[in-house]
Parts: C-alpha cells; sequence; structure tokens
C-alpha cells in the first residue's frame, strides 16, 4: 500500500463507519475522517480525495476541506493568532498552521499576511511553516528549461523588476517591460521560462510562450470581436493601458496577433479599429 503523505491530498479508501465518521484504511489503524466533513452518500469501500493532517491531539486526521497550500509549497498567509512559542495562520482548515518563533524573519503581527514555506518538523512529523525561505530557494540544479510553462508566484521587487518564485524551488526575474497589470507579492500566475542565462539566472514571462501564446490570444480577440457586433474600437495607435484592461495583454501581443489575424483575412483593420469578416 502506497505511504500515506501528511499535508497532502491522498486517495484513501473507506475501512469502516463509525458514529462520528469513517475510517479510511491506510494498512494501520485507519484514519478518522470526522462526519461532518464526510460527503452524505460516502460508503464503505468507497474511495475519497482526502487532506491529512495532525489534529491538536497530535492523531493524524482526514478532511475534505481544502488546505490553502500543501507541504513544499510557498503560499501567502494571513497570521490569525500570535503566542510566545510563535504563530498560527490561517490555513483553511480546522486546525491553523504553526510557524515557530524560530522559523520566523522580524516576528510575526495578527492579521498582517506572510509568504511562508510548508514544511514537516522532524522532531513531531507535523505540518508546519517557515518565512525563511530564501535559504531553500537554488538555481544551482535547474529542474526547468527555456519555453517550459511554470507556476510563478511574486516574491519581492527588484531593481529590474520582480524576483518571481519558480515551481516552488528556483528565483527568476520578471522584467518590468514584461509586466502590464499590477502585482503584489505572493500572487500566484502561470508563465514560461525566456531565458537561462550561463550562470544559471532565469528570465521569465507571463503567460504561454511562442506561438501558442498568440493561438490562445488570436481566438481571444475573435470571441470579444463576436461578443460585439464584430468590431472593436482598438488599433495600433492605442494607449497600451487600455488594450490590457479590454483585452489583457500587451500592445505589443495586440499588434502581434491582430497581424496575423489580418494576414489570415479574419480581420480588416479600420481608422477607428478592427472590424471582424464574415466567414
Amino acid at each position: 500500500m502506497t505511504p500515506v503523505l501528511v499535508g497532502q491530498y491522498n486517495t484513501l479508501k473507506v475501512s469502516r463507519k463509525v458514529d462520528f465518521g469513517f475510517y479510511m484504511d491506510d494498512g494501520a489503524e485507519g484514519i478518522l475522517l470526522p462526519k461532518r466533513f464526510a460527503p452524505r452518500t460516502l460508503r464503505i469501500g468507497d474511495e475519497l480525495s482526502v487532506f491529512v493532517y495532525h489534529d491538536s491531539d497530535n492523531r493524524l486526521i482526514a478532511t475534505t476541506q481544502k488546505a490553502k497550500a500543501t507541504v513544499g509549497e510557498i503560499v501567502k498567509m494571513k497570521a490569525i493568532s500570535i503566542t510566545g512559542l510563535g504563530a498560527f495562520l490561517d490555513w483553511g482548515l480546522m486546525k491553523d498552521l504553526f510557524v515557530p518563533k524560530s522559523k520566523q524573519l522580524g516576528g510575526m503581527r495578527e492579521g498582517a499576511e506572510y509568504l511562508v514555506k510548508l514544511y514537516i518538523d522532524e522532531m513531531t512529523g507535523r505540518v508546519a511553516a517557515t518565512e525563511k525561505i530564501e535559504s531553500l530557494l537554488s538555481n544551482e540544479a535547474l529542474t526547468v528549461k527555456e519555453k517550459d510553462i511554470v507556476d510563478l508566484l511574486v516574491y519581492r521587487q527588484s531593481e529590474l523588476g520582480y524576483v518571481m518564485i519558480i515551481n516552488n524551488q528556483h528565483t527568476g526575474i520578471l522584467h518590468s517591460n514584461e509586466v502590464f497589470t499590477a502585482l503584489h507579492i505572493g500572487d500566484k500566475m502561470e508563465g514560461f521560462i525566456k531565458t537561462i542565462r550561463p550562470d544559471n539566472k532565469i528570465d521569465v514571462v507571463l503567460g504561454k510562450p511562442g506561438f501558442q501564446k498568440v493561438e490562445d490570444e488570436a481566438e481571444k480577440i475573435l470571441r470579444l470581436l463576436q461578443e460585439n457586433d464584430g468590431y472593436l474600437p482598438y488599433h495600433d495607435k492605442s494607449d497600451p493601458q487600455e488594450i490590457y484592461d479590454f483585452f489583457g495583454m500587451s500592445k505589443k501581443t495586440f499588434k502581434m496577433t491582430t497581424g496575423g489575424l489580418y494576414k489570415q483575412q479574419k480581420i480588416a483593420f479600420t481608422k477607428t479599429g478592427i472590424q471582424l469578416i464574415a466567414g
């Protein structure tokens, strides 16, 4: 049987039912899924995806609640209570996520939000979080290559733009000239690896790479034209921010995409905008 991973989602089979819930098969005594988190139609023998963590009595517990992050992920969370030993963050579960005082950068305040990484505490086996994530990020051994689609998280601002965390492992730069919307620390989004330099420094871009990105944007422009009676008042002289606000793309991408649609004879350029050509 596959070992149960604490701080992760596991697909487990219901082994038995009790008055206060169901026990999920873990190859041993079972892990309790409290009745209030069990689907009404759940039966013995059914398989169910559950999140597994330790309760206040250090017992493994299963839940169908959605945790805001799993072990290994970096995420922004709000501190909801502070004690002498550490802080507790809103994790989206019944039990809050603990950040030991030794894992904080400058002391946490109730109500403030912090970027943390989830890990398994070696002493207790419980899920905990650390604010000290800089040392956990490395570009020495890269697991990505150019044009790979990756998960990005806004880490901090820099002179060049934004330092982004890539797949919870590496860091890269999103240059200011590639940013066309407001970004905030902790924001998550999809992007791709634009360039990997000889020293393993990475440049990233939001969206999808190459022709796939243009194809997706072309479909968007055609859809928006259809939804607006075949005409939109945007062209190569339009303000870049207006284009981004309406289409969700940079002016450069807009011009490249509409140029492709024009060559395919799907749209026409007018003095004041773009016109859909009836097919």
